[in-house]
């Protein structure tokens, strides 16, 4: 089996290999960090690497409070609860997002109210929000209630889809005028920029996450970031079991066991190191698909001129006429020649838990889902494998 190198990535690929959709790029001081916390025996939720990595990650947002959570799920739930969502109130989301975001609303006791996409950059449509809060809605005495459920309307949740911001201007002035917080969710999103700020510094909870796919990763974990000192504490307070006296174990609240352990806080903190060049590499691999893969009927994801992109995951909207095939026809064939594409999610209101709830649509999601499918996009990815990425598309295409 022949192998070739690339100076771009620094490890090895085979032509006949199996190409994954998006892996970890372990290159840096994993290792090191990793046997520090075995050596010592610090390897459960207390250790020196939760701290470094809090702190890691809020100097890089530019936040002033990061709390670590086993994962970004739990970093959602946390942080409707630190800005005040309590049982039987109603949260806008985007229904363009996976179920995460909608579950821990649920997780609250709320409910998901859920919000389309926009047709350009596929965020949460700050134009529907707006309908919702004004038509929908009635706001007296500093609380806004849905006019058919009598519900309060609480917080907005955007979903930056795709490591792409959504339009957080119009956002926060709705939010500011009908007096709701705003927790976003960030999981794909950690060094995106919006306006020149990283996504996180601006506003009230931002929850990352670190699955093995996202960005960067720590095997799992997530991260609650915030200006506001008496959200961290509350997070810090809850996802800890809520103890008020942890020597003789007394307990006001009811709390949680979500916070991250020291073994996987050192793997995300060496994971950290190396987000800057990840990022470069994951927006180079975007451009030459769109460079390389720009063909009839490929729509590909784009960046707002005024948004800094991780590029995530390189996605392309495939028209079937235009294109003459499908996004599902295209995943299958790159299947067989071990080629690892994925779909998007389904939209939240297509789910049988979530069909129920209160949406304001447009059809945008749908579309989205029906029609894109994303490529290749480890930071890892070889030149090589790129370029039989592409080869491979086409080759299909011309089938």
């Amino acid at each position: 089996m022949s192998t070739t190198s690339d100076s771009s990535s620094g490890a090895a690929t085979s032509q006949n290999s199996f190409i994954p959709l998006c892996e970890p790029c372990l290159r840096g001081n994993e290792w090191e960090y990793v046997k520090e916390c075995l050596d010592t025996g610090w390897v459960s939720s207390v250790g020196s690497f939760v701290d470094r990595f809090e702190t890691g990650v809020a100097r890089y947002t530019g936040v002033d409070h990061a709390v670590a959570t086993v994962n970004g799920t739990a970093a959602l739930h946390t942080g409707l609860l630190c800005v005040g969502v309590e049982p039987d109130d109603e949260v806008l989301v985007s229904t363009l997002t996976f179920i995460a975001s909608a579950n821990a609303i649920r997780y609250a006791g709320a409910h998901p109210v859920l919000i389309d996409a926009e047709p350009r950059f596929w965020q949460m449509d700050p134009n529907l929000v707006e309908h919702y809060l004004s038509q929908e809605c009635v706001f007296k005495n500093g609380i806004l209630r849905n006019r058919s459920t009598g519900r309060r309307v609480r917080a907005i949740m955007p979903v930056h889809v795709l490591g792409h911001p959504v339009q957080m201007d119009e956002i926060r002035q709705l939010a500011g005028k009908y007096e709701l917080a705003v927790v976003e969710d960030a999981a794909e999103s950690l060094g995106a920029a919006y306006h020149g700020n990283r996504v996180g510094c601006d506003g009230d909870v931002t929850c990352f996450s670190f699955n093995g796919n996202k960005t960067i990763t720590a095997g799992a974990g997530g991260m609650l970031v915030t200006n506001n000192s008496h959200v961290a504490e509350r997070a810090r307070y809850l996802t800890t079991q809520a103890k008020d006296d942890p020597v003789e174990y007394e307990h006001h609240e009811v709390g949680y066991n979500y916070r991250l352990s020291n073994v996987l806080a050192a793997l995300g903190l060496a994971q950290l190191e190396q987000i800057d060049a990840v990022i470069a590499r994951k927006r180079e691999i975007a451009a030459t698909y769109d460079s390389q893969l720009n063909l009839p009927g490929f729509d590909w994801f784009r960046e707002s001129p005024d948004v800094f992109s991780t590029y995530w995951l390189s996605t392309a909207m495939i028209d079937p006429l235009s294109s003459g095939t499908t996004a599902t026809a295209l995943r299958l064939g790159l299947h067989e020649q071990d080629v690892q594409t994925r779909r998007l999610w389904r939209p939240m209101h297509t789910n049988p838990p979530y069909m129920e709830c209160q949406s304001v649509l447009t059809g945008v999601a749908d579309s989205i889902a029906d029609n894109s499918l994303s490529f290749p996009s480890s930071a890892s990815l070889t030149d090589d494998d790129q370029a039989r990425v592409c080869n491979a598309v086409a080759a299909l295409l011309e089938r």
